[in-house]
């Protein structure tokens, strides 16, 4: 087998991982500080999708616009979500959320179905994007490296928002004690609707990014959903710096299973995610006070 295919495989493997990367990023950043499991995320990475094909097919706008609108408009929704549904249930059982979020799932997915119709829609990657990189020791498409950039860009710039600003200390001093940072002046609420808009705006900007490389149908949320729950558990629930790894080793072993094995490619996930959970129960870099 050529080098220069298994390179190829293995940034193909870098640009699935990073797919999962921004899916897992806004389902732990909501997860960590909400504690609410979100199966609707990958209705709104669907809506992502969606938003782009009809800004871009029917508003004739381009793909650099669609990047900017499509997550504010799927934030929008998730806030919406947030403000009037989710946030009356914190006070109940987690089981309460997770079943709303579950039903919120197939309502959106009906709703595409009927409007947009059960086929997948064609969705080109932008024409700025198109074409292939000499890397030196191979060509590489252009538009997976630009996946590439902005993934790692997204990462860092979630993570110094997290740990380095004054907004991201009041999101995690409300995860450790909402009641606590009420009561020093802090609008917790419209806090966590912001936290949910921003997991789901990352949700929407995945469905943008995946939008050129798959199939834009309305059970491509559905079809994610699980890879992205193993995704999170293995990087740790509520761990930022667990979901990127966790991302793009889930992307490598997809990847190159499909080369080697390709029947035991989704086993093979669900194998490395028992592994892990049997000598680390919390994955790689989950809290201890999320299992007490």
């Amino acid at each position: 087998m050529e080098p220069v295919f298994l390179f190829s495989q293995f940034f193909n493997g870098l640009v699935l991982g990073c797919i999962y990367v921004l899916l897992s990023l806004g389902l732990t950043v909501v997860f960590g500080t909400l504690g609410v499991v979100n199966f609707a995320h990958g209705a709104l990475y669907m809506l992502g999708a969606y938003a782009a094909y009809t800004i871009s097919s029917k508003l004739q706008l381009n793909f650099l616009a669609c990047l900017v609108l499509c997550p504010l408009i799927v934030a929008a929704i998730g806030m919406i979500l947030e403000k009037f549904l989710i946030s009356k249930l914190y006070k109940l059982p987690h089981y309460y959320n997770l079943l709303l979020t579950f039903g919120i799932m197939f309502i959106i997915q009906d709703a595409v179905k009927i409007i947009f119709g059960p086929e997948g829609e064609p969705f080109n990657i932008p024409e700025l994007l198109q074409g292939a990189v000499n890397l030196g020791f191979m060509y590489y498409p252009k538009y997976r490296l630009f996946i590439l950039v902005v993934t790692a860009g997204l990462s860092l710039g979630l993570w110094l928002f997290i740990e380095k600003t004054r907004l991201g200390a009041i999101i995690r001093a409300g995860t450790d004690n909402a009641e606590m940072a009420d009561a020093l002046g802090t609008n917790i609420s419209w806090t966590f609707t912001l936290i949910f808009g921003l997991g789901a705006g990352l949700s929407g900007l995945a469905g943008v990014l995946a939008a050129p490389i798959q199939n834009v149908q309305p059970a491509m949320g559905m079809d994610i959903l699980v890879q992205t729950f193993v995704v999170v558990i293995i990087g740790g629930m509520g761990s930022i710096a667990g979901s990127i790894l966790a991302g793009l080793v889930i992307g490598q072993i997809l990847t190159f299973s499909i080369v080697f094995w390709p029947p035991g490619s989704t086993t093979l996930i669900y194998a490395f995610m028992a592994l892990v959970l049997v000598t680390r129960p919390r994955g790689f870099f989950g809290r201890v006070s999320f299992f007490e």
